[in-house]
């Protein structure tokens, strides 16, 4: 059968010693499960002798399905590996450090990339985008049952085939919870949920709660009988409506734990799944995220400090500083003696609920389209992007444009990051303080993407850069203050990926002057803001020593251009009668003055 899906989720499970990759997609509103039995994990071993290699590879390590001689780049230099391909993720991550003991092994390489990103980028299947899946329809497969959870399960037969990328309409609800808590923090031993609030893009927003507003208000509240109820509606809600992206504020943290607490409490099932599975706790960084198969939930909590510079995050600031509206407020101490007296105060924390859940959604629609973009760009789910750095982010862009290079990814640093990053310094960007007082006749001179540009046009990378004394300047770009080199050609890989999205955001930018459509112009610019984010992230990384291709004297190297670049931008700006008030890393600000003055 073939059907067109959008991914939202993957996975795999282990059926008969082999891993299984599990795709939960979507079909307008049916469920679609894709299973794909016939992919298989591997890593690359360096060696001296590949022969003997091989042999001893044979001989000592168990469990492994192929042997072969590949030639791939590293650094560019065509080189021989030996790519080992294992039965399963586990059997590969249990036999790494006895690879690395064997004697013809000198180090091993791409043994970390997770087996579910290893599949999507190698297969090039793009989360969040549609497809054609052609497979044989099976009603059964280990935990999933096409009729008990009304979904369709298809064994892929072929390869996915992408058939567009601009983006889709999904299913949003958002939710908060409000608890009684009258000693303080909530403990969910013993502090009742007392309000469940939802709303979202299909048209349910309400509060779901044991006690009601009054008569003289909107009618938004649905009364249950107990807070069993409360969260058996909530689960009901999601499930009727088929729900593609829950998001919350600080859920991952909050209220995903407690409504689970509460939950396993008083014995309800929060079986939300598309599978009909619970909610698990996966770990992402150095904190547990929420995870629901099938349904992605982002925390925008964490996306927010991400992408904006604030003092405090929350829910209140951030929405007053996108919108500029403040919103309903109740402080936290306080929600348990408004929802004990009743009255007028009951019904502005009813009135708080809902409004917490709509300013919340409000947040995902203007937020999600960028990182949905992101997903499409990275090519990974939307669920770890959205909990991802700009440098992870970043990282796993080049990840994946090293694999259709043909580059095997250097390996990351090592665990004495700290210590190196500490002992090196980078100046930065040159800064002039600002001159106090009002100025007037101002020009602002602003570089366009400045240090990407000079990545680009310097072609600074690792792989291209020479520490040997030399001073050919037709061979090599050489950097002011340092003396760092960089051969002119060939194109470094971290050069030619940014040079590739650039070219593609300007062709972005071109296209949306030239468009009519208010609806398409607003598409181009999330997809060119996505691109201009992974740009500008490149430096950043270059200096951050857990970055796979991390290299010092590379940002050293930018800086050092920038700085260049800007102090001879504001000199030439003098002469024609302008004086710089202040500058900041790739612009300044400059007021021109008359000639009698």
């Amino acid at each position: 059968m073939q059907r067109n899906v959008v991914i939202l989720d993957i996975d795999y499970v282990t059926f008969e010693d082999r891993p299984v990759i599990r795709l939960f997609s979507k079909d307008g509103d049916k469920n679609i499960v894709l299973l794909d039995d016939t992919f298989e994990p591997y890593l690359y071993v360096m060696s001296d002798d590949l022969d003997e290699c091989i042999a001893e590879i044979e001989e000592n390590i168990e469990d492994v399905v192929r042997v072969e001689k590949v030639t791939k780049k590293d650094f560019q230099v065509e080189t021989e590996f030996v790519k080992v391909t294992f039965k399963h993720p586990q059997v590969l991550a249990k036999n790494r450090d006895s690879l690395r003991d064997l004697e013809n092994v000198i180090q091993i390489r791409e043994f970390d990339i997770p087996f579910y990103r290893r599949y999507l980028m190698d297969r090039d299947v793009i989360p969040m985008t549609e497809v054609v899946a052609i497979g044989e329809e099976v009603e059964s497969f280990l935990t999933l049952d096409s009729k008990k959870q009304d979904l369709t399960i298809i064994k892929l037969t072929e390869d996915l085939k992408r058939v567009s990328e601009y983006p889709q309409k999904f299913r949003i609800l958002s939710f908060d919870l409000e608890v009684r808590n009258p000693h303080g923090m909530p403990d969910s031993d013993e502090d009742e949920i007392i309000m469940i609030g939802v709303a979202s893009n299909f048209g349910v927003n309400q509060v779901i709660s044991t006690k009601t507003n009054s008569e003289n208000r909107d009618d938004f509240v649905n009364q249950v009988s107990s807070e069993r109820e409360m969260i058996q509606e909530f689960v009901r809600i999601i499930k009727e409506n088929n729900v593609d992206i829950i998001v919350g504020y600080n859920s991952d943290n909050f209220d995903f734990p407690y409504l689970k607490d509460r939950a396993k409490l008083l014995g309800v099932d929060l079986d939300i799944g598309m599978d009909e599975s619970d909610v698990k706790y996966i770990r992402r960084g150095y904190a547990n995220a929420a995870s629901l198969k099938g349904l992605i939930h982002v925390d925008l909590y964490l996306v927010m400090r991400r992408y904006m510079s604030l003092e405090r995050y929350t829910l209140e600031r951030v929405y007053y500083e996108l919108f500029g509206e403040e919103k309903i407020d109740v402080p936290g101490e306080k929600i348990w003696e408004f929802w004990d007296n009743g009255g007028d105060e009951l019904d502005n924390l009813f009135d708080y609920s809902l409004d917490d859940v709509i300013s919340t959604l409000k947040i995902a629609e203007q937020t999600l389209p960028l990182n949905l973009e992101l997903t499409r760009i990275i090519g990974q789910p939307l669920f770890d992007v959205s909990r991802m750095a700009t440098g992870q982010q970043a990282e796993w862009f080049l990840v994946k444009q090293a694999y259709f290079d043909g580059e095997v990814v250097p390996n990351k640093q090592g665990s004495n990051f700290a210590d190196r990053a500490n002992a090196e310094d980078n100046e930065g960007g040159y800064v002039k303080q600002p001159e106090t007082g009002l100025h007037e006749n101002l020009v602002q001179f602003d570089f366009r993407s400045l240090y990407p540009s000079i990545i680009i046009s310097k072609n600074i990378s690792p792989d291209v850069m020479y520490l040997g004394d030399a001073d050919d300047e037709d061979v090599y770009n050489i950097s002011p203050e340092h003396g760092i080199k960089f051969k002119k050609s060939p194109q470094g890989f971290i050069p030619s990926v940014i040079d590739k999205i650039l070219q593609e955001r300007f062709r972005i930018k071109r296209e949306m002057k030239a468009s009519d459509n208010p609806q398409e112009k607003k598409a181009l610019d999330v997809q060119q803001q996505a691109i201009k984010r992974l740009a500008n992230t490149m430096y950043g990384i270059y200096g951050f020593p857990r970055f796979r291709w991390y290299s010092f004297e590379c940002a050293k190297a930018i800086t050092s251009w920038g700085r260049q670049y800007i102090k001879s931008s504001i000199k030439k700006a003098e002469e024609f009668g302008f004086y710089t008030i202040y500058a900041d890393t790739d612009g300044f600000y400059a007021k021109y003055i008359k000639e009698n003055e």
